[in-house]
C-alpha cells in the first residue's frame, strides 16, 4: 500500500508537503496563489492538545483567505488514542497520527509543530496533566515554538478558564499558551533558547469559542459579543475552484485512524474568536487589523514589495516565467535585509516561486529504498527547465556526505538532463526513525537531546540534495530531500523516504509472552537483513531466572530484505514472574537490539520505525475452562492474540456469517472494542447473539463509545443498559470487589486486589451508568475526588447463559501483559463452564 496521498490531484498550493510525495506541478493560478501568500507578512499560530483537535476551517481560512503563514501546534501526537484502521497503538499510533496531521496541513495550507508531551491517555483535570507532562518542560516547548515561528496572533482551541470541565489535556494546552504568550518575550525565561532564536511578543491571543462553550445556541445568541471577532470561514476561492469549507473537510478527513472522515460543506459559516490578550481589532472581521502585514514592516522591505506587488497586479497567467527577472531582483534585495527571520521565511517562499514560474523540475532519487551507515548509494539526478529563460546548472551537492557534481551546463528549454552520483553515507549516520522515539522517555514526556529537533513534525531526511543554479549571473541554491522513486504496474510512479537502516534487525512477533505454567516454550525470533550477504549472530538475552538454551546462534542471509526465523527454548521461573527477553543481532562487531516496524497505509507516506526489540515475558499461574473462543472484531485490538497466548483457540467471526445456531460451537463469544460503533452488520445479527446467550453461551461485550452507533441498535444487551462517558483514568486507582463470592472473581482464578496492580494508562472507559436489576456490578473504582463508579464490569444471566458488559481496558492491559487482567478475562470466558472440555463439539477451520 505505497500509493501516496491521491487526494492531492487538484490540491496544489500547499507548502508543507511530506517529502515522500510525488513532485507537485504548479499551474498559473496556483503560482499566483503562492505569490499572494508571499506578499502577506503576517503569521498565525493555532494551538491545541491532540491531532484532530485543530479547527481546519479556521486554519484554511487564515492560510488561504487571509494569506497568513499559519501553523498548528499540537502539544501531543495523539499516542493515547484508539485506532480505527489498524493495530498501531501508543508510540506507533503517534507516528501514524503525526503523518495524518501532515496530510491535513498539506491540504489546508498550514505548517505543523509539536511539543515533547506524550498523550498518556484521558485526563480529567489539568493539575494531573501538567504534573505528568512536567509543566515547565512543555511550557518551554510552547515558548520555543512561539519564539521560532514568531506569530502575530495565537488562537487557542480550548478555554483556559474552565479546568475540570473537559479533557485535562485540552484545558492544559490553553493554560500553557496563555502563560507562554508573555514568557516568550521575557529573556529571563528559558534563556538557553536564545542561543538559537530571539525573544518574541505576539500581538494578540484569542480563544476559538462557539455556542458549544455556552451550553446552547440560545445562550450564545444572548451572550455579550463585544470582545468577539466574527469571521466568515465559508468563503469561496474562484482561483482554486474550491470553498474554504471544502478544503477544511478534506483536511480533517485525513484523520482516518480516528474516524474523522466527513462530508464537505459549502456556503457562509461564521467562526468566532474571543480576545484574551492584546488589543481588540477595530475591524472585527479582520484578525490582523492594525498589524502591518505589508513588506513595509521589514526594514528595506518597501523596495522588495514594490517589485512583488507589481508582479501580483500584472501577473501573466499565460506565461508566468515572464516575471523571472523581477523575482530575481526581489530575491537579490531580500538577501540584504537585516531581519533574519523574515529573510529566511520569505527567501524560502521566493525560491519556491522562482522554481514554479520557471517550470523547474529537479529530483535526486536513490536507486534503492535504503542503505546502511558507511555504505554507498547510487543517486539518479534529473533536471528540466521548462521555460525559455537562461538557466545554468552549476552543481549538485548531497549532504551530509559532501558528494557533488559540477557540470556547469546550460539547461535548454525543456531539455532533460540526467546524471548519476555515488554517495557514501557517513559511518556514524543515524538510523532512520522517529527522532522522539530514539531514547526512552517518561510517562508524560518524550526525550529529545537535540534542542533544534524539538517541535519538528518528523525526522529530517537522511540525505539532502542542493542544486545550485545560475540565473544570468545570480546564483540560487534549491534543496530537495533524496527519495526512493519506483513504479508498480498497478500504481504507477511512487515515492517514499530514503532510509538509513542497520544491516540486520531482529524481532519477536508477540510483544508479550505469557507462560501460563512452568513448561518451556520454543520462542521464534526473526532476523531480517537490510543489506545483502550478511553474516552474524543472533543472541537472546533474558532477565534473571529465565533460562535460554543455546542463547546464541549464527546466521547467514544472502538477499537484502530476506528473513530467517530462529527458535530459542525458553524456560520460565517456577513462580510467578515478569521479565524481559531481548534479541540482539551482531554483524561485523556492531550489536543492534532494535526491530524495524513499518507503518504502510495508502493515505500517508510509508514510515519505518526502529523500536527496542525487547518483549515482556510473564510467568503466571492461570486456570481456565473452555477452549474455543469466537471473536467479532471491532475497531481493532490485539485481544485475540493475547487469548491465544494462554491456550485458547480463537476463531475470528465475520459478522455476515452469523446465523441461527452458528455460534453454539463456541465456549464464549467476545465482541471487540467499539464493534457497535464501526460494524454496521451487527445490527442485523443482534438477535442471534442473544439467542446464543439464551442457549447457554457466554457473550462478552467490550467497551463502545456512548451514542456513536446506528439508531437501530436500540438494545445492545438483553436488558436495559445505558452507556455513559464515565471512565476511571488513574490506572492505579483503588478497586473494591463488590461481589467477592461471585464466580467472576473466584472461578477458576481467585481475584484479589493485587490483580489490579500494574495496569497501564487507565482502568477503563465508557462505563454504563444505568442498568436493570438483572445486572450485577462486580467492581467499584474511582478517580481522585470523584464518586465511585460501579459500571466497569456488569454481568447478567440470560436464559442458560451469561451476558457480560465491560468497559475495563482489556485491549490495553492484555497486550501489556498485566497478569491480573489475564486472570479476570479467563474468569469471564469460563463463567458457568466446567473445567472439563471433553464433551465440547469439534470445531473445524
Amino acid at each position: 500500500m505505497r500509493q501516496l496521498l491521491v487526494f492531492f490531484v487538484g490540491i496544489f498550493f500547499f507548502r508543507n508537503i511530506a517529502y515522500a510525495q510525488p513532485p507537485v506541478q504548479y499551474s498559473s493560478s496556483e503560482i499566483y496563489h503562492s505569490l499572494q501568500k508571499l506578499n502577506f507578512l503576517g503569521t498565525a499560530l493555532y494551538l491545541a492538545a491532540h491531532p484532530d483537535d485543530e479547527n481546519t476551517r479556521l486554519i484554511s481560512y487564515l492560510s488561504n483567505e487571509v494569506k497568513a503563514r499559519t501553523a498548528y501546534l499540537s502539544l501531543t501526537r495523539g499516542d493515547g488514542g484508539q485506532n480505527l484502521i489498524g493495530p498501531e497503538l501508543r508510540e506507533l499510533l503517534g507516528v501514524l497520527r503525526t503523518q495524518e496531521l501532515l496530510a491535513a496541513r498539506s491540504v489546508d495550507g498550514g505548517e505543523q509543530f509539536f511539543s515533547r508531551a506524550n498523550d498518556f491517555g484521558y485526563s480529567k483535570h489539568p493539575d494531573e496533566t501538567l504534573e505528568i507532562w512536567q509543566k515547565e518542560e512543555v511550557l518551554g516547548d510552547v515558548v520555543w515554538a512561539i519564539r521560532k515561528f514568531k506569530p502575530d496572533v495565537i488562537i487557542n482551541r480550548f478555554d483556559h478558564r474552565s479546568p475540570g470541565s473537559t479533557h485535562g489535556h485540552h484545558t492544559s494546552s490553553a493554560m500553557l499558551s496563555h502563560e507562554a504568550f508573555d514568557l516568550a518575550n521575557d529573556p529571563k525565561a528559558y534563556p538557553q533558547q536564545l542561543k538559537h532564536t530571539q525573544a518574541w511578543q505576539p500581538k494578540r491571543l484569542f480563544f476559538n469559542t462557539s455556542w458549544w462553550f455556552y451550553g446552547s445556541q440560545e445562550n450564545f445568541e444572548k451572550a455579550d459579543k463585544s470582545n468577539l471577532l466574527k469571521l466568515d470561514i465559508g468563503v469561496y476561492y474562484p482561483i482554486l475552484g474550491k470553498s474554504n469549507n471544502e478544503i477544511a473537510a478534506l483536511a480533517s478527513s485525513q484523520h482516518l485512524c480516528q474516524g474523522f472522515g466527513r462530508l464537505s460543506t459549502r456556503g457562509t459559516e461564521d467562526e468566532y474568536i474571543e480576545l484574551l490578550k492584546g488589543d481588540l481589532p477595530k475591524d472585527k472581521n479582520n484578525i490582523f487589523d492594525g498589524i502591518d502585514t505589508t513588506w513595509s514592516r521589514v526594514e528595506g522591505g518597501e523596495a522588495i514589495g514594490k517589485i512583488l506587488y507589481d508582479v501580483e497586479a500584472h501577473f501573466n497567467f499565460k506565461d508566468p516565467s515572464a516575471h523571472l527577472s523581477q523575482l530575481l531582483e526581489a530575491y537579490d534585495l531580500l538577501q540584504n535585509i537585516k531581519d533574519a527571520h523574515w529573510k529566511n521565511v520569505k527567501s524560502k517562499e521566493l525560491r519556491d516561486l522562482i522554481a514554479q514560474i520557471s517550470g523547474l523540475y529537479f529530483e535526486a532519487s536513490s536507486q534503492s529504498e535504503s542503505s546502511n551507515p558507511g555504505e554507498s548509494v547510487q543517486l539518479d539526478i534529473e533536471l528540466v527547465n521548462r521555460s525559455k529563460n537562461t538557466i545554468k546548472l552549476v552543481s549538485v551537492k548531497v549532504d551530509p556526505s559532501g558528494a557533488q557534481i559540477t557540470p556547469s551546463i546550460s539547461l535548454g528549454a525543456n531539455q532533460k538532463k540526467n546524471f548519476e552520483l555515488e554517495v557514501k553515507l557517513p559511518e556514524n549516520a543515524a538510523f532512520t526513525s522517529a527522532y522522539w522515539l530514539r531514547d526512552p522517555g517518561s510517562l508524560g514526556m518524550y526525550k529529545v537531546d537535540n534542542p533544534l529537533l524539538i517541535g519538528k513534525p518528523e525526522t529530517p531526511p537522511a540525505l539532502n540534495a542542493k542544486f545550485e543554479l545560475d540565473f544570468d549571473g545570480q546564483s540560487i541554491v534549491f534543496e530537495k530531500p533524496v527519495r526512493y522513486r519506483f513504479a508498480k504496474p498497478d500504481k504507477g510512479e511512487l515515492f517514499q523516504p530514503f532510509e538509513v537502516l542497520p544491516k540486520a534487525t531482529a524481532s519477536i512477533a508477540d510483544k508479550v509472552l505469557i507462560f501460563a505454567d512452568g513448561d518451556s516454550k520454543n520462542i521464534p525470533v526473526t532476523v531480517t537483513t537490510h543489506a545483502s550477504n550478511v553474516e552474524g549472530t543472533i543472541h537472546l538475552d533474558a532477565s534473571e531466572g529465565w533460562n535460554i538454551e543455546d542463547s546464541t546462534q549464527k546466521f547467514e542471509i544472502l538477499k537484502k530484505g530476506d528473513s530467517q526465523t530462529f527458535y530459542f527454548r525458553v524456560t520460565p521461573p517456577s513462580d510467578e514472574n515478569q521479565g524481559k527477553l531481548i534479541p540482539e543481532v551482531t554483524v561485523a562487531g556492531k550489536t543492534v537490539s532494535k526491530e524495524l516496524v513499518t507503518i504502510d497505509y495508502s493515505h500517508v507516506p510509508k514510515q519505518s520505525v526502529l523500536l527496542p526489540s525487547e518483549v515482556k515475558a510473564v510467568r503466571l499461574d492461570i486456570h481456565k475452562s473452555g477452549e474455543h473462543i469466537g471473536y467479532i472484531t471491532g475497531a481493532g485490538d490485539n485481544v485475540p492474540e493475547s487469548l491465544r497466548q494462554i491456550g485458547y483457540i480463537v476463531h475470528t467471526i465475520a459478522p455476515e456469517t452469523i446465523s441461527s445456531a452458528s455460534l453454539d460451537k463456541y465456549d464464549a463469544v467476545v465482541v471487540g472494542i467499539r464493534a457497535y460503533n464501526v460494524v454496521n452488520e451487527l445490527k442485523f445479527k443482534q438477535r442471534y447473539l442473544f439467542d446464543y446467550v439464551e442457549n447457554g453461551g457466554n457473550l462478552i461485550i467490550q467497551y463502545n463509545t456512548a451514542g456513536r452507533w446506528d439508531k437501530q441498535f436500540d438494545q445492545i444487551a438483553p436488558y436495559p443498559i445505558t452507556i455513559s462517558r464515565d471512565r476511571v483514568t488513574d490506572e492505579n486507582s483503588a478497586v473494591t470487589i463488590l461481589e467477592p463470592k461471585h464466580d467472576l472473581v473466584t472461578t477458576p482464578n481467585q481475584i484479589n486486589l493485587n490483580d489490579f496492580n500494574g495496569w497501564v494508562q487507565e482502568r477503563g472507559l465508557y462505563f454504563p451508568n444505568e442498568w436493570s436489576k438483572e445486572f450485577t456490578p462486580i467492581l467499584s473504582m474511582k478517580d481522585k475526588g470523584e464518586s465511585a463508579l460501579t459500571g466497569s464490569l456488569l454481568v447478567a444471566p440470560y436464559g442458560k447463559g451469561h451476558y457480560i458488559y465491560t468497559g475495563l481496558s482489556f485491549f490495553r492491559e492484555l497486550p501489556a501483559g498485566v497478569p491480573g487482567a489475564y486472570k479476570l478475562f479467563a474468569n469471564m470466558l469460563s463463567l458457568g463452564k466446567s473445567e472439563s472440555t471433553a464433551n465440547q463439539p469439534e470445531i473445524k477451520g
